[in-house]
Formats: structure tokens, sequence, C-alpha cells
């Protein structure tokens, strides 16, 4: 398995009056970032709307294209998880809230865990991805979650 280290150190805040501009803030950072990683990783907003994917994670995840999914909410991008029963029904609600980028944006700490999604098309074969997420904060807040992800 992947070996995915994370290292936070605080933002560089630039001194004066005016304010940062908001490409320059750490949502914006990040989304450039994520957008033009060869990893893949996904970065979603506090309310779960996708801000950036990189094309590995739309791959790895069977989103189709990055530009499809960018600004829609992550579980209505077309991401669709399953349980990991013998029976592979859809994850029910109380699990969907303890995927990783979720519980990252709720508990504001870091998150992991194995999702199941399910294969887009009915000759391949479900995929199994470990998550790692953080809480990504602006202004003292979280205002987003970074994911990465790795096949097992």
């Amino acid at each position: 398995m992947a070996h995915v280290e994370l290292s936070l150190s605080e933002v560089f805040a630039p001194s004066g009056e005016t304010p940062p501009e908001p490409e320059c803030d750490n949502i914006g950072r990040w989304s450039a970032t994520v957008s033009s990683a060869d990893e893949p990783c996904l970065l979603i907003d506090a309310e779960t709307r996708v801000l950036a994917v990189s094309t590995a994670a739309c791959e790895l995840l069977q989103l189709g294209a990055p530009e499809d999914v960018i600004g829609l909410p992550l579980l209505d991008g077309g991401l669709r998880l399953l349980d990991f029963t013998a029976y592979r029904g859809e994850l029910a609600e109380p699990e969907i809230d303890k995927i990783p980028p979720l519980l990252a944006l709720t508990s504001g700490r870091l998150a992991r865990g194995l999702l199941r999604i399910e294969a887009a098309t009915e000759d391949a074969a479900d995929a199994t991805v470990d998550a790692i997420s953080t809480p990504v904060v602006a202004d003292g807040t979280v205002a987003g979650s970074l994911t990465f992800f790795s096949e097992v």
C-alpha cells in the first residue's frame, strides 16, 4: 500500500493592511495545487461542493472529467459509494457522514478510511480506495477538506 505523509505548516500571511487576493488565499492555493496534481486528490468546500479535483482522482473515483464535477456537491457529482457487505448495497446515510472528506469537515481533524466505489460499467470491477483527508482552514475556521486517495 502506498504511504502518504502530510506536513502541515502555518500559511504565509502577507503583512500590511490590504487583504490577500482571493486567488492567493489558502483555499485558492490548494485549489490550484489539486487541479494540476498528478496524484489522485480532491478539494471540497464546507458545503461539500467540489472546488478542485485532479484528473487521476476522477479516473480512480470514476467521476468523468474534472470539469464535469467542479461546483457540484461531492455526492451529487457521480461518486457512487457502496458498503463493504457481500450485498454491495448503497452506503447508508449515517455512514456517508463518516467518509474521510466529510468527517474532516465536521471534526476539524485528520480522517482516514476505506471507500468502495461502484464501477461505472457492468463489466468493470468496483474500486476500493484508501482516503486520507485533512481540514483546510481559512480565517480560523474549517473552510473545506483536502483528500488524497490511493487504490487498495
